[in-house]
């Protein structure tokens, strides 16, 4: 299913909820997968042990054959696993990304912001904001967090805009993702003799106390430096596209900047920026509304469309910053709802918010109908380019 509208989820999913909230569709292999649609039908899938996350299951539905190759290719990391293993597995990290850690992190994070932006009035205008801006806050906290070393910082994004390039071949791709793996197998290395106040050290002490094997390491290292940058960087780049066609809104939120909570969640429940990890297969018979799933059968839970399920959010396609109260499952549901979901909403809280305030004549430097947006379905939605001036 397509978007019919750049910023909006495909217009199908609007039927789907009337009509056939769990229904059955073909996908790009042929196989069948059931398409869960309402909001509280998709919670249940996501927080129902009945299910599996593990891509090896059988049935388990893929977005392309990427992502089938990936899925035996790759060490699994806790994403990817069903308790126990996913509880050991993430425990590991998750006091890094809890509330209070990230709240610790709001310094650095306001002056990573700062940084970005001197560096950005020092440019001829227009500036892709993507490039320039949204991609660098998330992608240099956690290079941070990891204890990764800045100067290492073109490598490791010159492979990432590669494996994550819709027209890289599967073996350039491959090929850059290993590079990637390479290089943070030598990091832990290093800092098996140095040491560190960082993720990765901590998680060296995992290795020693025969938690966690060095592979499982690295492979949950990669996760972390590569899972939720890009979708957060979408967030923060087409947050701004949005506010700027709420004109409205935008000058609300300039003038008071303790409106971004809100509005942060606002744009993640309106844009759901990541709706490709709330797959899952049936590892036993369960019913889902009306439908009886039955074992090895995979559902896609369509989590942007359970962000517009009308029984839910009244006047659902209606972009409201002050929305009270908002449910959203932009971040899944369940034990596997995003382990660094508190830190997002803080990385987009002050991105946006930062950017306002230091440029409050920002715009749009190209007609909206110029901009060109990511609509792949292995990819999650973005643009490739936002060009801004002020």
């Amino acid at each position: 299913m397509q978007r019919k509208s750049p910023l909006r989820p495909p217009p199908e999913y609007t039927r789907l909820r009337k009509e056939a909230p769990v229904s059955k569709a073909k996908i790009w292999d042929g196989s069948s997968v059931w398409l869960v649609s309402r909001h509280k039908d998709v919670v249940k899938v996501l927080t129902d042990s009945s299910f599996s996350k593990v891509r090896t299951h059988p049935g388990f539905p893929e977005t392309g054959p990427g992502g089938k190759a990936a899925a035996t290719a790759t060490k699994p990391t806790f994403v990817d696993m069903d308790p126990p293993e996913h509880t050991q597995h993430r425990s590991m990290v998750e006091n890094d990304f809890s509330a209070k850690n990230v709240e610790s992190l709001r310094p650095k994070l306001e002056k990573i912001a700062n940084d970005l932006i001197d560096d950005m009035k020092k440019k001829k205008q227009p500036v892709d904001l993507h490039v320039a801006y949204s991609l660098p806050v998330p992608t240099l906290m956690i290079y941070d967090m990891l204890g990764i070393p800045y100067e290492d910082h073109e490598f490791l994004e010159r492979c990432n805009a590669i494996r994550t390039n819709g027209s890289a071949t599967s073996a350039e791709s491959s090929a850059a993702s290993q590079d990637l793996m390479n290089y943070l197998s030598r990091l832990a290395e290093k800092k098996k003799i140095k040491g560190g106040n960082d993720m990765i050290t901590r998680l060296l002490k995992q290795v020693h106390q025969g938690k966690l094997t060095n592979d499982e390491l690295v492979a949950m290292t990669f996760l972390l430096l590569v899972a939720g940058n890009a979708t957060t960087a979408n967030m923060i780049t087409l947050g701004v596209l949005t506010l700027v066609q709420h004109p409205d809104q935008l000058n609300e939120l300039k003038k008071n900047p303790s409106l971004i909570k809100s509005a942060v969640e606002e744009i993640l429940r309106y844009l759901t920026g990541s709706q490709f990890a709330t797959r899952r297969v049936a590892v036993k018979k369960v019913k889902i509304g009306n439908q009886t799933i039955e074992k090895n059968q995979g559902v896609w839970a369509l989590n942007a469309s359970a962000n517009e399920d009308e029984d839910v959010f009244p006047n659902p396609t209606t972009f409201n910053i002050h929305r009270q109260p908002n449910p959203h499952i932009a971040f899944g549901e369940g034990i596997h709802k995003c382990v660094a979901e508190h830190l997002a909403r803080a990385e987009i809280e002050i991105a946006i918010n930062t950017l306002l305030q230091r440029l409050p004549n920002l715009q749009l430097a190209v007609p909206l109908e110029k901009i060109q947006y990511v609509n792949d379905s292995s990819r999650d939605f973005g643009v490739d380019a936002l060009p801004i001036k002020w």
